[in-house]
């Protein structure tokens, strides 16, 4: 079912918008990649779930860079990039999957 998450939760039920890492500031859809201003820690490995009006996307960060230099961690207030597996958002919000 379109927008529906196992057991029956909406996408839109699963998060607290205050439990959010970060945000997407914009996507470049040519690289598949989004960029992203963040609140909390995020890690190579770390597993988010990035929701919007229309984007629902959980994802494993394979690939994150900082100033064209790919790092293994970014923290708060950084401006970093990473890899998306679909189109995001503008103000879509990234939260840290258990």
């Amino acid at each position: 079912m379109y927008g529906r998450r196992a057991g029956g939760a909406a996408a839109s039920d699963l998060h607290d918008p205050t439990d959010a890492i970060g945000s997407v500031s914009h996507y470049f859809g040519h690289l598949s990649v989004a960029a992203v201003r963040l609140t909390a820690p995020l890690a190579v490995g770390d597993r988010i779930h990035i929701r919007g009006h229309s984007t629902d996307l959980v994802q494993t960060v394979d690939s994150i860079e900082i100033e064209h230099r790919r790092v293994e961690r970014a923290g708060p207030d950084d401006d970093a990039a990473v890899e998306v597996a679909d189109h995001v958002r503008e103000h879509d919000l990234i939260f840290r999957e258990a």
